[in-house]
């Protein structure tokens, strides 16, 4: 296809995985980020055997072996007991079966993986401090003056192009915040595990925690429910907001509950998601990642999606023989799998938060299936081949 440089806007995991993407096949990139700098924002990340294995076609996955863990293995227990109920491996296992690593990170971490390769790349140029406001079918123009063939909105859930998209979807606040707190290695309980990602299920929230070898520390992870504090990922808790996340975990261990109280500073931002919708304008814009179709984190998806867009769209772009066909195939494909992960999503949410009868019925499932029964299960997600 006779593209020779495109424009991308945002320069987050979706963006900077697109323009390495796009490098691949010879197509030079344009990167606009609306900020000075690009900060190291954000809280604790699993990447998955279906990320990873993108990464690592991309140059950028030795990087974060160097830093990261991979934990052995991906538990769930109650949050009332601190039970064991069931376990997926990782590890080796992740490698063996889904051909990939499982490992967890900050993501700064990745940001500053992607950003290196990026900055090393002569076919990518990154431009901070350039906000991006376009208006229905007005064009960006290089700094020849020449038109951009192709515009990529990686700008998240928040995105200034997506409304240029006719029909595009919207954003939605979810009812849930995500709240995270850590805690030092040294000061750790034994119960929060420093080699495996632990989900903490309970009535109406759920808990995650895993370890984070840049902070030498644990990163725990809470979803409740909550008001959205506005467009933050990063805000602090005030007293009153406190004693609301405490209230919500009020019937779950004393020790978790003990935990989340000695929490030093915690920080929360709230769930957005999109509704459905078109991902492209059929000629010369399309979006990627949290622009397209945020999702809350209950199959812990987010970054792994937007890593498959960006590599997915590359490869479709490069392949077919005109612009819009290259672009309707992506939304084709990607939208029909973004659609069965949120539908896990959604499905995983109920689980984690059941209560009363069907909490016990969860529980007693769980507890009959074999660790490798429900790694099957995650064949469809984690081998996944964007290629």
């Amino acid at each position: 296809m006779p593209i020779e440089k495109l424009a991308i806007i945002g320069a987050g995991m979706a963006g900077l995985t697109a323009a390495l993407s796009f490098a691949r096949h010879g197509i030079a990139c344009d990167i606009f980020e609306e900020a000075p700098a690009i900060a190291e924002v954000g809280a604790g990340l699993q990447i998955s055997p279906n990320a990873a294995r993108v990464l690592a076609k991309l140059g950028v996955l030795s990087a974060l072996e160097a830093v990261w863990t991979e934990p052995e293995r991906i538990a769930l227990a109650s949050g009332t007991s601190l039970r064991p109920l069931a376990h997926v491996p990782a590890g080796s296992f992740a490698r063996n079966r889904w051909g990939a690593p499982y490992g967890v990170l900050h993501r700064a971490t990745l940001q500053k993986a992607l950003l290196d390769a990026v900055m090393a790349n002569p076919l990518c140029t990154v431009h901070l401090d350039s906000p991006i406001r376009l208006q229905g079918g007005e064009n960006l123009t290089d700094e020849s003056g020449a038109a951009y063939p192709l515009i990529i909105g990686a700008d998240g859930v928040w995105s200034n192009l997506r409304p240029t998209i006719p029909g595009s979807p919207e954003p939605d606040f979810s009812g849930s915040v995500c709240w995270r707190v850590t805690i030092p290695r040294n000061a750790a309980p034994d119960w929060l595990s420093a080699n495996q990602v632990t989900a903490f299920l309970g009535p109406s929230t759920h808990m995650v925690s895993y370890p984070l070898r840049e902070i030498d520390g644990i990163n725990i992870v809470a979803i409740a429910s909550g008001i959205s504090p506005g467009e933050t990922w990063n805000a602090e808790a005030s007293e009153s907001q406190r004693r609301m996340l405490l209230g919500q975990f009020r019937r779950w261990d004393r020790r978790i509950v003990s935990v989340l109280e000695k929490a030093e500073r915690p920080t929360f931002w709230p769930l957005y998601q999109v509704t459905t919708g078109r991902w492209h304008n059929g000629t010369n814009r399309v979006l990627i990642g949290d622009a397209a179709h945020a999702m809350t984190p209950f199959s812990a998806q987010g970054a792994a999606a937007a890593i498959e867009d960006a590599f997915i769209l590359s490869n479709r772009v490069a392949m077919m023989t005109s612009l819009p066909e290259a672009l309707s195939a992506y939304e084709k494909e990607r939208s029909a799998r973004v659609a069965r992960v949120k539908a896990r999503g959604v499905f995983n949410r109920f689980a984690y938060h059941a209560r009363g009868p069907i909490r016990l019925g969860r529980d007693l499932v769980l507890s009959l299936r074999p660790p490798q029964s429900l790694a099957a299960d995650f064949d469809w997600l984690y081998g996944f081949n964007a290629e």
